[in-house]
């Protein structure tokens, strides 16, 4: 009898394939996972801030969260377009910064409103349009290009003021800052309706659906007729875009334009876009589970604040926290390649 072409199972090979039962159970545990484990981390950390933290749970605190988490909030959902992509912006702090001074400058030159705010979004929007050039059209490392453009953005921030900040006390978006919507921070009904724009685009757009193809094969989406290089422009543009709407809250809520506005921002939303569940490698992920853990990291660094921890021990800790959220991600892509 032929060796090669028989088939009898005399010795039968293990069959080493988990039990389906087992599979059935690890994939729902992962599904639901991926779906709220991160909320019951933030709910985890509410509970012990709460009961380690004085006067955590007070209103007035809540409020003061609620406030410091939306710019954060804001870079993270523009970071998240990015990242879904298998990108990076690294500007995004220099950017909230560019657009802040811009829009000031314009205030103060007496131009409504209005049109100062708008002046601020676009400022964002063209410098992310720029970076999204850059990575699509000449094919350069989004991670070497934003790293430019964080440098030279800062620098741009720093000339347009000649160094210094710019104070404007009656400045006229104010509000956006400061101001409240029945009880409720403005800056959260902005951070709100930001989610609330960018949920609708990658949920239930084309464009999002481009969105999750160019990140998780590019190659394959440009061979299934998808602008992989519009989809990667608009994608930093609209972080550049968030970025510029953080900018006008921040420079609200401090009246003035300040060059160094912004300054490390980037490393936090970051880390609210990874802790929310999405893949650096691109083409997983969710926008509400950005703002997750965005609430996180805000509850953290509140938390801390509370406690008298002092301000280097906890870059410390947010570092650590940045590590793990990477690893984490690392080890889920990890165990999706091993099933």
């Amino acid at each position: 009898m032929n060796p090669i072409t028989d088939t009898t199972p005399d010795n039968p090979l293990p069959d080493t394939k988990p039990e389906p039962a087992a599979v059935r159970r690890g994939s729902v545990i992962a599904h639901w996972w991926d779906r709220v484990g991160i909320f019951l981390v933030l709910l985890i950390l509410i509970a012990l801030m709460a009961a380690l933290a004085p006067n955590f749970l007070s209103v007035d605190n809540a409020i003061n969260v609620a406030r410091s988490v939306s710019i954060n909030a804001i870079l993270a959902a523009g970071l998240t377009v990015v990242i879904l992509t298998a990108g990076i912006d690294l500007s995004v702090g220099s950017i909230l910064a560019v657009a802040g001074v811009g829009s000031v400058l314009l205030a103060v030159d007496g131009v409504p409103t209005p049109l100062a705010l708008l002046g601020g979004i676009l400022i964002g929007a063209v410098a992310g349009a720029l970076n999204g050039a850059f990575v699509a059209w000449l094919a350069l490392p989004a991670f070497i290009v934003t790293l430019g453009s964080m440098t030279y953005l800062r620098g741009l921030a720093y000339s347009l003021l000649d160094g210094q900040p710019l104070v404007a006390s009656d400045l006229g978006f104010r509000g956006i800052g400061n101001g409240s919507v029945a009880g409720i921070p403005q800056p959260v009904v902005v951070m709100v309706v930001v989610y609330a724009i960018f949920w609708f685009l990658l949920e239930r757009t084309r464009f999002g659906r481009h969105v999750y193809a160019v990140g998780g094969n590019m190659e394959a989406a440009r061979l299934a007729g998808i602008n992989v290089k519009r989809v990667l422009l608009s994608a930093y543009m609209l972080a550049g875009a968030a970025a510029g709407v953080a900018g006008l809250i921040f420079s609200a809520r401090v009246l003035s334009a300040q060059p160094t506005a912004g300054q490390g921002y980037e490393l936090d939303a970051i880390a609210a876009v990874v802790l929310g569940g999405t893949s650096l490698a691109g083409g997983r992920g969710r926008i509400l589970g950005t703002l997750v853990g965005a609430v996180i990291i805000g509850v953290l660094s509140n938390g801390l604040i509370l406690l008298d921890v002092p301000f280097f021990y906890q870059l410390i800790i947010k570092g650590v926290v940045i590590i793990i959220a990477i690893a984490l991600d690392s080890l889920k892509r990890f165990s999706r390649a091993g099933t």
